[in-house]
């Protein structure tokens, strides 16, 4: 009898031993499946090959390899007529390079697709976010709780206030497409080379197409209403100017955001402004002084927060005239959003170019814009550059 018990307690203190490690093999495996999907993913696309859906849709090869897993995930989320190819593998990967150096990927969050390396939108705040079907509706609050101190020992605080939302609707309306020919020569000479050629050809065109819809869209004829094009529309603050480019009427705005909380300071501001007033700004000096308005201006904006793209208008006058937008990033939330539905349809058109042997490609992209908090923007105009 003491034999068995003591074999007892023995098997028992290893049961107890094997429960113990057990769950935490299970704490440990819990954590890892919170982020292996991402993970996994984010591998999977790393290796995804353009060539593949090239050489897929014009000789009908079969993709494999991470290519193919890819294709079929993006595939059972979506309908495509063509192969579906991610927004990632739209960037340049390290050791492709251009004139100015190596493009490092810009993500914006966590989760959300990217936006295209150097995008004025992307430079400005502006979020991209995937959307697989639908419309999506984004609740911002627009009511003020207050809070107020009680006059008296038996008297009231203040309230109650009213918890109000608004939403932001994202609307798949409006199709991007960009058509591509690929000569016989270049697949035949080319090999993998063609991978990156025909991904910075989609990128380049897309970026810049983007990038004026995003702030000059007409919200007509199948484009987005953009973010400047649309102020009044949207509803954020504009200032008429209708004097010199100074670094006074950046300021003013600034103090405005610090003022509605949108900002902590100046150098959370992103300013996007003509490239013409730049060089008036850098070139009116401040009387007496070998200061310029552009220095005081990267005094309060640090340089890398000004954007220069001929996206913010010029208009010719006496004198000529341009405008500036100015956004801020408040509390993690994007000023402006774009919305791309799935990824890119890659669609193959064998026929058109066929007497001269060449394969015509079609990529499809869904998109629209949309502004969030009305604190967060605001639009100089009348900035006269002369």
């Amino acid at each position: 009898m003491s034999a068995l018990d003591s074999e007892y307690r023995t098997n028992e203190t290893r049961y107890r031993a094997a429960l113990i490690a057990e769950d935490n093999e299970r704490r440990d495996a819990g954590r890892d499946l919170e982020t292996r999907g991402s993970n996994e993913w984010a591998d999977l696309v790393n290796k995804f090959e353009m060539r593949q859906v090239v050489l897929a849709l014009d000789e009908g090869r079969a993709m494999n390899g991470a290519t193919a897993e890819v294709v079929t995930e993006m595939r059972a989320k979506g309908g495509y007529r063509g192969v579906p190819v991610p927004w990632e593998a739209l960037e340049r990967r390290v050791g492709e390079t251009v004139a100015s150096g190596i493009f490092d990927p810009k993500q914006v969050r966590p989760v959300i697709d990217r936006l295209f390396p150097d995008s004025v939108a992307a430079r400005m705040g502006g979020q991209m976010i995937s959307i697989d079907t639908g419309l999506m509706e984004i609740p911002l609050t627009t009511s003020s709780v207050t809070a107020g101190w009680a006059a008296s020992e038996t008297g009231n605080v203040a309230g109650p206030t009213t918890f109000a939302t608004t939403e932001r609707t994202l609307s798949p309306e409006q199709t991007l497409g960009i058509q591509v020919k690929l000569t016989r020569q270049s697949m035949k000479q080319s090999g993998d080379a063609l991978e990156q050629a025909v991904r910075r050809d989609i990128n380049g065109t897309m970026q810049a197409v983007l990038d004026d819809a995003v702030f000059n869209g007409g919200g007509a004829s199948g484009v987005p209403l953009g973010v400047i094009a649309g102020q009044a529309t949207y509803g954020y603050g504009t200032t008429a100017v209708s004097a010199a480019a100074s670094a006074a009427a950046f300021r003013a705005v600034a103090a405005t955001f610090i003022g509605a909380n949108a900002a902590n300071g100046p150098g959370s501001v992103n300013v996007l402004m003509h490239p013409q007033t730049w060089s008036y700004m850098d070139g009116t000096l401040i009387t007496g002084t070998a200061v310029s308005e552009w220095d005081r201006h990267v005094k309060n904006f640090p340089a890398a927060n000004n954007v220069l793209s001929t996206l913010a208008t010029l208009t010719a006058g006496t004198p000529d005239t341009s405008v500036a937008l100015l956004t801020t990033n408040a509390g993690g939330v994007a000023p402006f959003v774009i919305g791309a539905w799935g990824g890119i349809d890659m669609i193959r058109d064998p026929y058109s170019d066929a007497q001269a042997g060449m394969l015509r490609l079609t990529a499809l992209a869904t998109f629209d814009v949309n502004i969030l908090r009305v604190a967060q923007l605001h639009l100089l105009t009348a900035l006269q550059v002369e």
